[in-house]
């Protein structure tokens, strides 16, 4: 497949693929998760499993246009769904889960439920954002914002893994990968965690992460233009030209995500990775449009 290079892409590589996922959508009281999801079966790649809200989500007569591809199951109470949809997806009854108005801790509780969640044990659960921005020539993978407080080694491997897997489904046959850190040098006293950046372009290098290149430590700045890294006078195999950026911890990837989509007016779409099938977890400050680019992600 030709690379994506922005949602309007996504959008169009799905709508021509012709399938169509099974999103299991929990407690959907509020308009924007509605209409988000009315727009994904306008274009017709998913089917909608309502769980919950059945009253709400039937009087909504433009999201009802789609009824032929649309089911309900009962549930009581946000939790009650939050458990009822997650087993959709751990009994392979539905293949990506969407967070409607419900606390995100709620909807963890079960997707991280020991005996009846999804996050297979050994599974580390990371946090992924693409984001569309009018001053970078293709989307920005990036993660994680908003579940890894400070990723142990381990887990950060495990997020080069993940991201480096999105962007290989988005087309880019040999993704550019970033290990973020204020500078280009290691700084082993103070930021500790820079010093595990070497084994992990070692293992990339061995074909750990699939097709990559990765490098860092390296500021977003350098990672992301050629000018920058030129005028600095780095040397780098990325070239200015980062597919993804894997933060430091939680704190940087939070705050990079909030400067871009408030100041740089930056489109996003995110999913949760490491389980059973990704999960869409919208905050409830986004926009349906970003919603809707997220239930497409999860798609792909």
């Amino acid at each position: 497949m030709s690379t994506i290079k922005n949602f309007e892409e996504l959008i169009d590589h799905l709508r021509l693929r012709g399938d169509r996922k099974r999103v299991a959508v929990v407690w959907a009281i509020d308009e924007q998760t509605q209409m988000s999801v009315s727009q994904a079966l306008e274009v017709g790649f998913i089917d909608a499993i309502f769980v919950g809200c059945d009253k709400e989500v039937r009087s909504n007569a433009v999201l009802m246009r789609h009824h032929d591809h649309i089911t309900f199951v009962d549930a009581t109470d946000s939790d009650e769904a939050a458990r009822k949809a997650v087993s959709l997806v751990r009994n392979s009854d539905a293949d990506i889960l969407m967070k409607g108005m419900l606390n995100t801790d709620n909807l963890l509780r079960a997707v991280l439920n020991k005996e009846n969640g999804i996050l297979p044990h050994g599974r580390v659960l990371t946090h992924i954002t693409a984001a569309e921005m009018p001053a970078y020539p293709k989307l920005l993978f990036f993660t994680d914002s908003a579940v890894i407080p400070y990723p142990t080694q381990e887990q950060r491997m495990e997020q080069v893994k993940y991201i480096t897997y999105v962007a290989h489904a988005f087309g880019i046959e040999e993704p550019k990968v970033a290990l973020v850190h204020c500078s280009e040098k290691v700084g082993e006293k103070h930021f500790p965690f820079t010093v595990g950046y070497k084994d992990i372009i070692e293992l990339s290098r061995d074909g750990r992460f699939g097709s990559c290149i990765i490098d860092g430590p390296i500021d977003v700045k350098t990672a992301c233009s050629g000018e920058n890294m030129r005028k600095k006078g780095i040397a780098s195999p990325l070239n200015g030209e980062a597919d993804a950026l894997v933060f430091p911890d939680i704190e940087a990837g939070n705050m990079f995500y909030k400067t871009i989509t408030l100041f740089c007016h930056a489109n996003t779409a995110a999913v949760l990775q490491g389980t059973l099938a990704p999960v869409v977890l919208p905050s409830r400050s986004d926009s349906k449009q970003c919603k809707f680019y997220s239930l497409a992600l999860a798609a792909l």
